[in-house]
């Protein structure tokens, strides 16, 4: 674990040097939402659509893969939910702490640092659970929002949803990744080289930005957001390696990707969500703080579990 532990810290460590900057004010908050808005429309795209173009559907769409991670991703959803429902929360709230606890920050963190820690070969599993992740289960969260609110049709519910997916820098920049693999256009090398420039700033963007966006974050509620940093950071990784190991026999390489992933802390769309709905965003700001800081000994003892 400790070689692991090693190898991840550079990456906690940039995210502790943007905390670090915005807790002194040296990064102020228009300045992180500028940084923000640039990995998330220009950097991490470039690099989701150069792995995406340059990768076959066959190398990132493995069913067995996708069937195992659903399953413990919805397991861990429906015991948050539960629980949430236990404790009489309504729809809303019980569907953003679900949230909380089975999406983890896979696009600004795991794409970079699993793509180094487990070798380039990890990329096409990788962008398969940020998918699902994108597609199934935000929309998920989007129909159980508005599903439970009166005034909303069905139409008005899939017109959100659509558009939310639509407006997605990531969903989009795969999906014309895979339309250009399909076509059997090659890249040329003069855009290959341009889109791993722009790429390549992601990884230490992605991270300095979610260091200053967690100074602004509180710690509210800590008893719930310490439930929901467990099912997110053991709990998903767990019902994950259950769906690999034991009912989908998945491959030990891919297994241990997705399982990688799932360990990773709680992503901060899911924030963003809480608060465009305007449900418990305290609660999810606490959560993400305290996931994330954890995450340093749990992501690092997981992947030497799964990669021993």
């Amino acid at each position: 674990m400790i070689e692991v532990l090693l190898k991840t810290l550079p990456f906690f460590g940039l995210i502790g040097l943007g905390y670090g900057a915005a807790r002194t004010r040296f990064f102020d908050e228009q300045a992180t939402a500028n940084l923000t808005k640039f990995v998330f429309y220009f950097a991490l795209s470039a690099m989701l659509f150069r792995f995406s173009a340059n990768l076959s559907l066959a190398e990132i769409f493995d069913a067995q893969l996708a069937g195992a991670y659903l399953f413990g991703t919805a397991a861990v959803y429906g015991v948050v939910m539960i629980v949430g429902f236990l404790r009489r929360l309504d729809v809303a709230t019980a569907a953003i702490e679900a949230q909380v606890g089975a999406i983890g920050n896979t696009g600004f963190l795991g794409v970079p640092m699993l793509a180094l820690l487990l070798g380039q070969q990890a990329i096409g599993p990788i962008i398969l659970v940020l998918s699902i992740d994108l597609i199934v289960f935000s929309s998920l969260l989007v129909i159980l929002i508005t599903g439970s609110r009166e005034g909303r049709s069905k139409l008005a519910m899939v017109k959100t949803v659509s558009m939310g997916l639509l407006k997605n820098p990531m969903i989009v920049s795969i999906s014309l990744g895979l339309c250009v693999s399909a076509s059997g256009v090659t890249l040329p090398e003069v855009a290959n080289s341009f889109l791993t420039t722009l790429g390549n700033a992601a990884t230490p963007g992605a991270l300095f930005a979610i260091g200053a966006s967690l100074a602004t974050k509180s710690a509210e509620r800590i008893e719930i957001a310490v439930w929901l940093s467990f099912a997110k950071l053991i709990l998903h990784p767990l019902f994950v390696a259950i769906g690999v190991y034991y009912l989908f026999q998945v491959g030990d390489y891919p297994a241990s990707v997705a399982i990688s992933a799932a360990a990773l802390p709680v992503a901060g769309n899911v924030f963003i969500l809480a608060q465009h709905y305007g449900v418990a965003p305290q609660r999810v700001s606490a959560a993400i703080l305290i996931s994330t800081a954890v995450s340093i000994l749990t992501v690092s003892w997981i992947i030497a579990a799964v990669t021993a």
